[in-house]
C-alpha cells in the first residue's frame, strides 16, 4: 500500500506540472483546487447540525467520526451552561469551537497557531454563521510571551501534532518535524492582560504535549475557571505528573478520565486520555 501511495503521489506530482505549463491547464489546475476546498459534509449531533469543509482524507475522517471519536468532550460540552466563555486551545478545524458555539449559544474563543488549519477554521466558522460567536486567537499559547518556533510534524490540512517552543510530541518523544516557522507565543494570563479576551469559565486544551507548560501560564485564568477539559497522553509520565499537581494547586478537582473505545487498543494512542476538571 505505501508503494502504491508512492507511485500515484510521483505520477501525479508530474501530471500536474505538465499541465500547469499551459494557460489552459492551469486554469483547470486552479478550479480543481477551488472545488476540492469547497467541499463540505454535514453532521448531526444532538440535533445541532454543522457543516465542515473537507478538501482531504484526514478533514472527511474528522466529520465522519464527529460522535464517535471524543463523544466524552460532547457530552462535557453539552453540560456547558449559557452564558459561559468557553477557550477551545488547540482548536484545530474548529469542530468543538463551532459545537460549543452553536448547541450552547455561547461566547468561544479558538486558539489555533497552525497556519495549514487556520484557514478551514475559518471556513468553517463562517460555513455555520458563528462569525458573530467565535473569535479566532491565531497564536499559540505558552508560559510568557515570547518568540519562538512552532515545529509540525505534518502539513496536511487538519493535521495535529505540533509544538510551540519544543522538539517533542504528545508523548514526550522528540518529534519528527516537517516543516516550522517562527511566531510570537503568550500566556494564558497575557492573553487576558494583553490582549483583553475575557477569562474563560470553561477551558479545553489538547495541545499535544505542552499542556504543562500552558498551564504554568495561566495560574490567573485557571484560579477563576469552573471546568477544565484537558488531554494527557499517560505516557508522557512527568508531563502527566506536573498537569495534575498545576491543577490542583489552582483549585480544581478532578472528576474522570475517559476516551473513546476506539483507543482502547491503539498502541499510540492508548494511554491518551480526556482529564475533565471542576471547581468544588
Amino acid at each position: 500500500m505505501h508503494s502504491l501511495k508512492c507511485i500515484i503521489k510521483s505520477t501525479l506530482g508530474t501530471s500536474i506540472d505538465l499541465i500547469g505549463k499551459s494557460p489552459v491547464g492551469a486554469y483547470t489546475y486552479e478550479k480543481i483546487i477551488n472545488n476540492v476546498m469547497s467541499k463540505s459534509k454535514t453532521v448531526i449531533h444532538n440535533q445541532t447540525k454543522l457543516s465542515f469543509a473537507t478538501p482531504n482524507q484526514l478533514n472527511r475522517f474528522r466529520v465522519d467520526s464527529f460522535s464517535t471519536k471524543e463523544p466524552e468532550t460532547l457530552e462535557w460540552i453539552d453540560a456547558i451552561p449559557a452564558g459561559s466563555v468557553f477557550w477551545d486551545i488547540g482548536a484545530n478545524i474548529g469542530l468543538y469551537s463551532c459545537y460549543a458555539a452553536k448547541s450552547r449559544g455561547i461566547c468561544v474563543y479558538a486558539f489555533e497557531p497552525s497556519v495549514f488549519n487556520l484557514e478551514l477554521l475559518t471556513r468553517n466558522i463562517y460555513l455555520n454563521k458563528l462569525v458573530d460567536q467565535i473569535v479566532v486567537v491565531p497564536l499559540p499559547l505558552s508560559d510568557s510571551i515570547k518568540t519562538s518556533t512552532l515545529n509540525m510534524t505534518t502539513m496536511e490540512w487538519g493535521g495535529a501534532l505540533s509544538s510551540f517552543g519544543e522538539d517533542y510530541g504528545d508523548d514526550g518523544k522528540t518529534m519528527k518535524k516537517v516543516f516550522s516557522f517562527s511566531s510570537v507565543g503568550l500566556s494564558m494570563d497575557e492573553a487576558v492582560s494583553l490582549l483583553k479576551i475575557p477569562r474563560p469559565t470553561h477551558i479545553k486544551m489538547d495541545v499535544d504535549g505542552i499542556e504543562h507548560i500552558i498551564l504554568s501560564g495561566g495560574q490567573s485564568v485557571l484560579r477563576e475557571a469552573k471546568e477544565v477539559a484537558i488531554e494527557v497522553n499517560e505516557d508522557f509520565t512527568k508531563q502527566a505528573s506536573i498537569v495534575r499537581n498545576k491543577l490542583t494547586s489552582y483549585g480544581l478537582k478532578f472528576r474522570e478520565k475517559r476516551h473513546s473505545i476506539m483507543f482502547d487498543n491503539n498502541a499510540r494512542f492508548g494511554n491518551s486520555f480526556n482529564q475533565f476538571w471542576y471547581r468544588p
